[in-house]
């Protein structure tokens, strides 16, 4: 047992050092900041289907888990945005919250009404956006989408 925990001792520093500098404030409202500029540039690219810069917003990994359960990767997201469907990226949205992280990392909830295009009808969704930081940009990592009734 004891030698578990001294095993384990250099891996619980390293944790801790990790959640042991906090953002300040003024690095929490330049990330905000930051995120808040990329959510627009995103916007419009998606609006202008402008494939370059929609193809450097999402990081390689990305996902949305969509209302209805389905799964997309970046690719499969990448052809939604160039074919036009409606999407959280460039809906309208109200009830935003920010919250900044280490990392940096920004999760963004909101909430926005998006067109079901088969049923021809808006449906309002809960959505929640993940926003990580590379060497050089702000990328979004992963989004889920949740209908409300």
């Amino acid at each position: 047992m004891n030698r578990r925990l001294i095993l384990a001792a250099p891996l619980l520093l390293v944790a801790g050092r990790a959640f042991a500098h906090p953002l300040t404030v003024a690095q929490s409202h330049k990330s905000l900041d930051e995120v808040k500029a990329f959510r627009e540039k995103l916007a419009k690219a998606v609006t202008d289907k402008d494939f370059a810069t929609l193809r450097a917003c999402y990081a390689d990994s990305y996902t949305h888990t969509h209302g209805s359960g389905k799964v997309d990767n970046k690719d499969a997201r990448l052809v939604s945005a160039m074919a036009a469907e409606p999407m959280i990226e460039n809906a309208p949205s109200t009830e935003l919250v920010y919250r900044a992280h280490n990392g940096p990392v920004v999760i963004v909830s909101g909430r926005s009404p998006i067109l079901n295009v088969k049923e021809g009808k808006p449906y309002d969704f809960r959505w929640t956006a993940v926003y990580v930081t590379t060497t050089d940009a702000w990328q979004i990592a992963v989004s889920q989408a949740t209908r409300l009734s």
